[in-house]
């Protein structure tokens, strides 16, 4: 699943990962071949997702996924799931559904709950351009597991030593920390 693209390697992997809107924080993670469906993996971090939060003595209320996780079994998991319809998708009503430039039409409350899915997006930036996780060389599914669950510890670590010197504000900045 590695090959060339261009003058850089195309690593065929995806990386999907559950995230706190509030704390911007990573909550559970899973990494699947790229050939693989979102929907097909959905439920399981779905699930990753439920165990971390149960271990913190909380419980998953809401979901805010993209339309490739669009499917009623990923629905049925959450009570209340803001997941858009895709384009052929029928569903009776009034739904969700988002277009190319991501503006939402469907249910106002709706769209104001999906607009929190690019704090998701920010995660996927940072650990791409400030943990080192669009560099890597690995091969195997294996391989590149262990240098994402590396990044994540990282961002992870990063926040923690923020919140330890009383600077939240720097819980994103990986060079604040450079002496």
């Amino acid at each position: 699943m590695v090959g060339r693209n261009g003058r850089f390697y195309g690593l065929g992997f995806k990386l999907h990962v559950a995230v706190d809107h509030r704390s911007v924080h990573p909550l559970a993670t899973l990494l699947a071949p790229a050939n693989d469906n979102e929907k097909k993996h959905g439920p399981t971090l779905i699930e990753r997702t439920r165990v971390v939060l149960g271990k913190a003595g909380a419980r998953l209320r809401s979901l805010v996924a993209d339309s490739q996780y669009s499917s009623g079994k990923v629905r049925d998991l959450v009570e209340l799931a803001v997941i858009p319809y895709t384009s052929n998708q029928s569903a009776g009503g009034d739904v969700l559904r988002v277009d190319r430039r991501f503006r939402t039409h469907g249910p106002a409350e709706d769209g104001v709950r999906y607009h929190k899915r690019p704090l998701v997006e920010s995660i996927f930036s940072f650990l791409k351009d400030q943990y080192g996780l669009r560099v890597n060389n690995v091969r195997g599914l294996l391989n590149v597991s262990v240098y994402v669950l590396l990044s994540l510890l990282c961002c992870v670590l990063n926040r923690e030593a923020a919140e330890n010197v009383g600077r939240p504000d720097k819980a994103l900045s990986p060079t604040f920390f450079n002496t």
